[in-house]
């Protein structure tokens, strides 16, 4: 999918989202990659594959709140 041109402003929030998804999700990918060495090279897939599906699952769900979040800040009160 091609990325949209974004504004200098927009580009800010990217980097800024991008760091605190980073920084939200650093345990998961430590254990993603721990998950990763641990496992016989013979068998990626089966338990393996599902368990790092339910990691990715949980950084994606940090992911969003992490954008609702900021969202939800950004919002003024009523005029």
């Amino acid at each position: 999918m091609p990325s949209t041109p974004l504004s200098p402003d927009k580009l800010a929030e990217v980097k800024a989202l991008a760091q605190a998804i980073r920084e939200a999700t650093a345990a998961e990918i430590d254990e993603r990659a721990r998950l990763l060495v641990a496992t016989d090279d013979t068998h990626p897939f089966g338990p393996t594959e599902f368990q790092l599906r339910d990691l990715a699952h949980q950084i994606a769900a940090k992911a969003l709140e992490k954008h609702l979040a900021r969202k939800k800040t950004a919002m003024s009160g009523p005029a």
